[in-house]
């Protein structure tokens, strides 16, 4: 395992931000930490990284134990959690070209390579010498993701990676980590957006209440429905050979009761209902994340109590 949490808890005074997590992250996997705003899921990264310290339980990064052996593991971890860092006035260039000389040292020539393919990795590669603090939240965005890849790391974890990206920015850096991943990085993004995660990520674990409420390879959740989607161009005709299996139509598209769709398509053929579409429906990641999930969220509703600020994440 290339993560591995026993019994991770986390407390601030009387909240508990994370509560008895044990978490195990395989290598070569895109892991996606899924939860509520509040459910633990960034504090879980920091202590992984050794920024905020456990209350109670274990954790092993790259197979050893953090924050213990930081020294060793940190160099070979590209992070980015709660947002890029970066000096205002700097550009950058100078901005990866000073964190990559403290970090790894080495020839000035390979230095300059480095930040310059770390820049055309993320989108940068045209960046002129403005200062970032004149850059806009998805070049910032872009920047911080630079700076985790300038070691070539045999983990990346990310909290929030897509945040400010426009959507074209959000499908570059999608392919971005699907490429690392296949070149044999090891992905872990912390997010509350379940269409990312649901596109990019082989493995899922879902957060709430500080609790790990799921852990599981993406296929194994995606499990049917026992329903069936047709589209057909007689639908009055697949209506009438199909009576009481049919639980909803609009227009030309039916929804069938039944998980063979292979069986119920010889069937329609059989009877001369000519088939446009047939699949047969799987629950999303919405669904079972929703399933799970308790209330959390941004809502403040009356007679709920205010949330402590940066108490739980």
């Amino acid at each position: 395992m290339i993560i591995r949490t026993s019994g991770l808890t986390k407390r601030f005074g009387r909240v508990t931000a994370v509560d008895d997590v044990s978490l195990h992250v395989p290598e070569g996997v895109r892991f996606g930490l899924l939860g509520p705003n509040g459910s633990g899921k960034t504090t879980t990264v920091r202590m992984l990284l050794g920024l905020v310290h456990a209350t109670a339980g274990e954790i092993e990064v790259l197979g050893e134990p953090m924050p213990r052996r930081a020294a060793s593991v940190l160099p070979q971890v590209g992070a980015l959690v709660e947002g890029p860092a970066a000096w205002g006035h700097l550009s950058g260039r100078a901005n990866l070209r000073l964190l990559d000389a403290a970090g790894r040292g080495g020839r000035r020539r390979d230095r300059r390579r480095r930040v310059e393919d770390a820049l055309e990795r993320v989108g940068l590669g045209g960046v002129d010498r403005r200062p970032v603090r004149a850059y806009s939240l998805g070049m910032r965005q872009r920047l911080g993701i630079a700076a985790a890849l300038l070691r070539g790391p045999r983990l990346l974890l990310l909290d929030e990676p897509t945040n400010g990206l426009d959507p074209r920015g959000i499908q570059e850096m999608r392919a971005l980590l699907t490429e690392l991943n296949l070149g044999g990085t090891t992905v872990v993004l912390s997010s509350h957006l379940l269409s990312e995660v649901e596109a990019l990520c082989t493995q899922v674990g879902v957060m709430d209440s500080g609790r790990l409420v799921l852990d599981s390879p993406m296929d194994a959740l995606r499990t049917p429905t026992g329903r069936i989607l047709l589209t057909t161009p007689d639908p009055a005709a697949a209506v009438g050979l199909l009576d009481g299996r049919v639980l909803a139509r609009a227009g030309d598209r039916l929804v069938v009761r039944g998980e063979d769709a292979a069986s119920l398509n010889a069937r329609l053929v059989a009877a001369g209902v000519r088939v446009s579409g047939l699949t047969a429906e799987r629950r999303t990641l919405e669904q079972v994340v929703l399933e799970l999930t308790g209330t959390g969220s941004d809502r403040v509703d009356p007679h709920t109590p205010v949330p402590v600020p940066g108490g739980t994440r």
